[in-house]
């Protein structure tokens, strides 16, 4: 067995996690909506239409913002059409997905669901076909208390108490060719600077995220991020990112080590931000959204056999395995290590679309293997995130050198008196026998339980017919022997070990 270490000190910290790093995202894509949260017919809806099962698991996920309308299809949607009678409400062809939108759900529906789920909403406007005029229209509808053209509209429509959404993201991805509306960062920060302005006329109290980089890879990365944040620094608070990864050619060992690239993602967007403040001379530190994050190549080809102009087809819809789960938590660990930076992040997507949570049409919804971290995550990762120092074995991927077989990150949280540490083992032949260094914290905390989620079978899935196949156990034999905590992490696996104040 090989042999792992993390040394910890209380007063090394990170910085504090902000409870919005556990959102999610739901577009108007394949089944996200449809027969995703909303399915009137559905034996557990609700007066609205909402699925309780979906609530009930969103609630238990822990999802503190929701990112929404989209994605691409935000790029050539009018929000109009999804608001007021539903009779009246007109079908459209959404050109980013190819399908038709029947907009039975829009803006106000919407709020009424996050806010059953207990989530905030993060509202995108459209800077692809559209621009500032509907942008504050937008901000007047849902922030408005009344008094005026869009306010008294959204209370016509049976919402009398404005939405007070609070984030706002300028657009979606302009950096990408494949997008409605695609720009140059110079025409993208012009235009993101002018409807910045006015929707903060608005309503002043809103914060607005610019859109940066849709992954390392794009040719225009990070000239992108500097240009668009010359013309915008004085308007936003946050530079959005955007990463996917995938194992198409079966490779577990790359695969595994795809964080390396995130972490490097991150930092060459924070360097960025940082260059455009000190050459504005400003005060003020923009920091980052990481509104679209996750694991997705599975439904590639089959989302090539879709109809075109159909509704609400099974899009996008990834079946998630162990070692995907373990990518992702990888992925979570990352976010964690910025938490000094890293404002708000948001898994895309929720539900049916590369999402954590699965629903059968009339029957019933399931928890993905990669609920699981990031439920782990959401519910144990609070308050302050401190510096881990980690010496494990190294290997070496076709894409990266001295990877780590160890990847872990600890965090704080002293009302409820908790250390929780997260580590994942990437090593696909044997357990990691792990020691903490606990450096002045010996007699402050104990063992209080260690949760594991692996698998014999790193492609095991969880479905219907099989919805517990991957799920976490408690694992025995966690020991305190002075400042050192010793535990087994087996091979392939997520850990969350939770220690209590004695």
């Amino acid at each position: 067995m090989q042999e792992a270490k993390i040394t910890l000190d209380r007063d090394f910290v990170i910085g504090e996690i902000d409870p919005r790093l556990y959102g999610s995202f739901l577009e108007h894509l394949g089944r996200a909506i449809y027969t995703g949260i909303y399915e009137p017919d559905h034996p557990t809806a609700d007066e609205l239409g909402f699925r309780r099962d979906v609530l009930e698991l969103v609630r238990e996920l822990g999802v503190s913002i929701v990112r929404y309308p989209g994605g691409n299809f935000v790029s050539g949607y009018n929000w109009e059409d999804g608001v007021g009678p539903r009779s009246e409400r007109p079908r459209r062809l959404d050109l980013s997905w190819r399908t038709v939108e029947t907009n039975e759900v829009g803006l106000n529906e919407f709020a009424a669901w996050a806010k059953k789920a207990g989530a905030e909403v993060m509202m995108a406007v459209n800077l692809g076909t559209r621009g500032p005029d509907a942008a504050r229209s937008l901000v007047e509808y849902c922030n408005h208390p009344g008094g005026s053209y869009w306010s008294d509209l959204r209370r016509a429509h049976g919402v009398t108490e404005p939405h007070r959404i609070k984030v706002w993201c300028l657009g979606n991805e302009m950096d990408g060719p494949w997008q409605i509306g695609h720009k140059t960062a110079e025409e993208y920060g012009r235009l993101a600077c002018e409807t910045a302005k006015v929707m903060r006329w608005v309503d002043p109290s809103i914060e607005l995220g610019v859109c940066g980089s849709s992954g390392e890879g794009m040719p225009t990365f990070p000239s992108w991020e500097v240009t668009v944040l010359e013309h915008t620094y004085e308007h936003v608070d946050y530079l959005s990112l955007h990463t996917y990864f995938g194992n198409r050619d079966g490779d577990l060992a790359n695969f595994l080590a795809q964080s390396v690239g995130m972490d490097r993602f991150i930092r060459t967007a924070i360097a960025a931000c940082d260059y455009v403040q000190a050459k504005k001379r400003g005060k003020k530190r923009i920091n980052l959204s990481f509104d679209e994050w996750n694991v997705w190549y599975h439904s590639n080809e089959a989302d090539r056999k879709i109809e075109p102009w159909s509704i609400a087809p099974p899009l996008l819809e990834d079946i998630y395995n162990l070692v995907d789960a373990l990518v992702v938590g990888c992925m979570l660990i990352t976010l964690l290590k910025h938490a000094d930076r890293i404002k708000i992040a948001c898994l895309a997507q929720l539900v049916n679309v590369i999402a954590p949570i699965m629903t059968v049409k009339g029957g019933p919804a399931w928890r993905q293997t990669i609920f699981y971290p990031f439920l782990h995550a959401s519910r144990y990762a609070r308050g302050t995130a401190l510096a881990t120092l980690v010496r494990a074995p190294l290997y070496d991927t076709k894409q990266f050198e001295a990877v780590p077989l160890l990847e872990a990150v600890a965090t704080v949280e002293e009302e409820r008196g908790e250390l929780v540490i997260f580590a994942v083992n990437r090593s696909q032949e044997e357990a990691l026998a792990l020691e903490v260094e606990l450096r002045g914290m010996r007699a402050a905390y104990r063992p209080l339980e260690h949760l594991v989620l692996a698998n014999d079978d790193p492609q095991a899935v969880n479905t219907a017919a099989e919805p517990y196949r991957v799920a976490p156990y408690l694992q025995e034999g966690a020991k305190l022997e002075d400042d050192r905590l010793k535990v087994i992490l087996p091979r392939l696996s997520w850990n969350t070990i939770r220690l209590r104040k004695a």
